[in-house]
């Protein structure tokens, strides 16, 4: 099966480093044109400059802070306003992580505007080139937690939990005008943001980092973590023609992590 985005246009949010980079590269390599979103525009430009183009593409970047949730309604919309999209890759950095007990009313406020507001508001402008031209993809990155709930990430557990059935009840409302809309739901990946987290949870529990990788892979059926290309694979995939009657699911992207259903 030969996977071909040729003439599609993609963008991808958090894709300066680790699952959006990879996802970026992959769409690429497949033929999309692609605009990568970050905070960080030295990265973004490294990254612009080795996407392939031998297939006609262009690419390009926007610097945005998805923290931020009026600044980047700005620069979100002015790109909107000359540019369309087939492809919306929903991916923004995760939030601070902590349990329940050491998270207050304005911590779910942040991680609302950082994880669920961007990503619907952004769909709302990608979705009316989308529903003019009958075709699109809104591919949202989101996490095995879920599902199964990891007691230090009560911040992600909730919004992307949000995120999720927001998605559902989309792909219902714009399936006849044949855009798809699924989540992923991301198991452990080899990226900074779990480097990040095991530092912190080997800190807290006076191991080394060592072990916590350790540990964490020891939970995975496949005995490791992901590499972010396969991570890749699966969205490119997502975004094809091939994948046009899968719509409203949620994907676990784990290695057999999740033990439910």
């Amino acid at each position: 099966m030969n996977i071909s985005l040729h003439g599609r246009t993609a963008l991808v949010g958090g894709s300066s480093g680790g699952i959006g980079k990879a996802v970026a590269l992959q769409l690429a390599e497949s033929g999309a044109s692609v605009t990568l979103m970050s905070r960080s525009e030295h990265k973004l430009k490294a990254i612009v400059a080795k996407l392939p183009t031998d297939k006609g593409q262009t690419h390009q970047y926007l610097v945005v802070d998805f923290s931020d949730f009026e600044s980047y309604k700005k620069v979100i919309a002015a790109y909107f306003e000359r540019r369309t999209v087939d492809i919306l890759v929903n991916n923004t950095q995760g939030p601070a992580a902590g349990n329940t007990l050491e998270k207050q009313v304005p911590d779910y406020q942040e991680a609302f505007n950082l994880l669920f507001k961007t990503v619907v508001f952004t769909t709302e402008l990608a979705l009316k080139h989308m529903i003019k031209n009958k075709w699109g993809r809104v591919i949202n990155v989101a996490s095995v937690s879920v599902k199964e709930p990891l007691s230090y990430l009560a911040l992600s557990n909730t919004i992307r939990a949000a995120v999720v059935t927001w998605a559902k009840s989309l792909a219902s409302d714009v399936g006849e005008h044949h855009i798809t809309v699924n989540s992923i739901l991301t198991g452990y990946f080899d990226t900074d943001r779990i480097h990040q987290l095991n530092a912190k949870k080997a800190e807290q529990l006076g191991i080394s980092q060592d072990d916590v990788r350790s540990d964490m892979e020891s939970k995975v059926p496949v005995k490791r973590i992901g590499d972010p290309k396969e991570y890749g694979y699966l969205v490119a995939f997502l975004a094809s023609e091939q994948s046009a009657f899968i719509t409203g699911t949620q994907i676990p992207l784990d290695g057999g992590l999740l033990k439910s259903l």
